[in-house]
């Protein structure tokens, strides 16, 4: 996008720049403390960790991977990109590598409340540290090699007001529109429908319970979710229209620029919305401890993870008993 001091769009272009300068500014002040209290208390606090704990603990990590980036981007979006096209590449692929696993650990965290709800004996046979360990190390192998993928494609692009690290060059239409079809698929549309059936069902079932602790760890989860789709839906519905203009190019010419510059426009303030969805979650688990909200109670957070880990080892010993009066 070419800005000039004369250009008709430069107030609108300044005024988009501001929201996300505030945006980004926000989710650091945010989001460091926060998930770094978090991390802090799961590790420093807690000898024994659930496997639902851990996946937020790791969660925690892969939310401040993303967010320690933030300094760089906000100064570069304020002024101009002044450490190169290699840097560039290297924390660009950074950046998706810990959405991705924020996205897949998500998904994770779903998938374990859905089979606690409705599977628990088989996954009782697996809900151990080991298997979980490995669990969240696939996930961050398939995360790294997501987010490496984007290297190859990398660019800066050259403007009035400097250089920018925001552009991709792609050798073809129609690599470009693979990309972002991948992107968009594995890193909202797959996730979000998996995330979807397993809440519909754990809702319904948990409207028929009474154990709170249980209901209250499902809603948490599901908090952390709705507030997953809402910050990363705007930058794929924006993902999706660039698609949608790439293949009509031929077929509707005018259309084609129109949706194109839709896409621009959008671009950079939806792609600062997923750097909420790395700060919110402390907040949301600040919220669920309750009395956090006055003033740092760690106690609060603490008492929040270890209720966590009792009702998954609660669920555990219920499983137990259950199967041992049915032998």
């Amino acid at each position: 996008m070419n800005v000039t001091k004369g250009d008709s769009g430069y107030l609108a272009w300044d005024s988009e720049r501001s929201v996300v300068l505030t945006v980004l500014s926000l989710s650091f002040v945010i989001g460091i403390p926060g998930n770094s209290i978090v991390i802090w208390t799961i590790c420093g606090k807690m000898k024994q960790r659930s496997p639902t704990v851990l996946l937020i603990l790791n969660l925690a990590i892969s939310d401040i991977l993303v967010l320690v980036t933030l300094p760089i981007w906000i100064y570069s979006f304020a002024n101009t990109w002044l450490l190169g096209v290699i840097i560039c590449k290297i924390l660009v692929s950074v950046v998706h590598c810990g959405m991705y696993a924020s996205v897949f650990l998500i998904t994770t965290l779903s998938l374990e409340r859905f089979m606690a709800m409705f599977y628990p004996f088989v996954l009782q046979r697996w809900k151990n540290q080991a298997v979980i360990l490995k669990v969240v190390f696939l996930i961050w192998l398939f995360s790294i090699a997501f987010g490496a993928s984007i290297i190859p494609f990398q660019e800066l692009q050259e403007t009035d007001i400097g250089q920018e690290c925001t552009s991709r060059n792609y050798a073809s239409d129609q690599q470009e529109v693979l990309c972002l079809l991948l992107e968009t698929l594995v890193g909202f549309v797959i996730p979000f429908i998996i995330i979807s059936i397993c809440y519909v069902c754990v809702g319904r079932r948990i409207s028929t319970m009474t154990c709170s602790s249980r209901q209250r760890s499902a809603r948490l989860i599901a908090s952390v979710v709705v507030a997953f789709a809402v910050c990363w839906l705007p930058h794929h519905v924006f993902n999706i229209i660039e698609i949608v203009s790439i293949q009509i190019k031929v077929s509707n010419q005018n259309m084609s620029l129109v949706l194109h510059e839709v896409s621009e426009m959008g671009v950079y303030i939806s792609g600062s919305l997923p750097f909420i969805s790395s700060c919110i979650n402390p907040l949301l688990y600040a919220f669920a401890a309750r009395n956090f909200q006055s003033h740092l109670r760690f106690a609060k957070l603490f008492k929040l993870f270890e209720m966590l880990t009792y009702t998954a080892r609660d669920e555990n010993q219920r499983e137990m008993s259950m199967e041992n009066s049915k032998d």
